[in-house]
């Protein structure tokens, strides 16, 4: 498929466009891992394709997960660009912690006219990076958020654990989980220790177009549903515009993807991979396919709605 890459300190922003060959004037900016040309973004880009619209892959840098006063800037340069390029909807797709940056992204930028939210927070967070340090994989960063906004990082949650002893809490979560990693402990204990406060909530209301917020009650990274349930009463209780669907199942893992598209990461044994990953998709193998199945539907019903409007 025929792409371009972009480079922040030439273009403004770390991406990769991936062009439907079969044409398209809708665009959707992808945010699916660490790096906009790795395997998981070309599978999101290939499921897009065939939903009908053009895929610009974004990371915050070349194989880089930490999230670190992102700036939003650049997520406004990439949607221009898009714009300036025979682009006329504009759409954005994040997962896990991208989701949270996808929402944040569209409550700031009008142009955004469909935004799927996978496993989103209904609040910002403390910075972190990943990497090694001190026989640690990730760290919070003090005084820092993972968004930034003209040069100021945004009011965020700061995790109420500091190096290392915030790693230490994921694997005493982890050890004997039979998940591949659990985390939610970070997240309820921060929210335990203190009430959010207004500003580094996520203005949801402030989102155009429509608006799919997708998670589970198994995740074992955080508690996506209850955040989901809050940005529901959020916007039962203020003006808005968006035509948002929550979606919270029962079983489905961290992984809430689209069946198809995780089926062109691994085309052969799926359910068999995935219950190495979460404790879910072992004891509910069949209910986690359901889900996935579910989300497929109704995300690529939504991308076709939206490209026909």
């Amino acid at each position: 498929m025929k792409k371009l890459f972009f480079e922040t300190e030439k273009d403004g922003f770390y991406g990769t466009y991936y062009v439907n060959p079969k044409g398209s004037d809708c665009a959707v900016i992808g945010l699916f891992g660490d790096d906009p040309n790795d395997y998981m973004a070309k599978c999101g880009a290939k499921w897009l394709h065939k939903n009908g619209v053009n895929v610009l892959c974004m990371s915050p840098g070349k194989k880089n997960y930490s999230h670190v006063n992102f700036p939003l800037e650049r997520i406004e340069t990439a949607i221009q660009w898009l714009k300036n390029n025979g682009n006329q909807k504009i759409g954005i797709m994040g997962m896990s912690t991208a989701g949270m940056d996808a929402l944040v992204a569209a409550s700031l930028f009008s142009d955004i006219t469909l935004t799927f939210a996978l496993t989103p927070s209904d609040f910002v967070w403390q910075g972190f990076e990943q990497g090694e340090k001190d026989g640690c994989k990730e760290w919070p960063i003090p005084g820092a958020s993972t968004l930034s906004w003209k040069g100021e990082p945004l009011a965020y949650m700061p995790f109420i654990y500091e190096h290392p002893v915030y790693w230490q809490k994921i694997q005493e979560e982890t050890k004997g989980s039979g998940d591949i990693e659990r985390s939610t402990c970070l997240f309820i204990d921060s929210e335990n220790a203190r009430e959010h406060n207004e500003e580094e909530m996520i203005p949801v209301e402030n989102i155009k177009g429509r608006l799919f917020l997708v998670g589970a009650e198994d995740d074992s990274f955080w508690e996506t549903g209850k955040y989901i349930r809050r940005m529901d009463e959020r916007l039962k209780e203020r003006p808005h515009t968006c035509e948002y669907v929550p979606l919270v199942y029962e079983h489905g893992t961290h992984f809430v993807l689209p069946e198809s598209l995780l089926r062109k990461a691994l085309p052969v044994g799926l359910k068999f991979v995935m219950r190495f990953i979460f404790k879910a998709a072992k004891e509910y193998p069949n209910e986690c396919e359901k889900t996935r199945k579910d989300i497929d539907r109704r995300l690529s019903s939504a991308l076709k709605e939206w490209r026909e409007e």
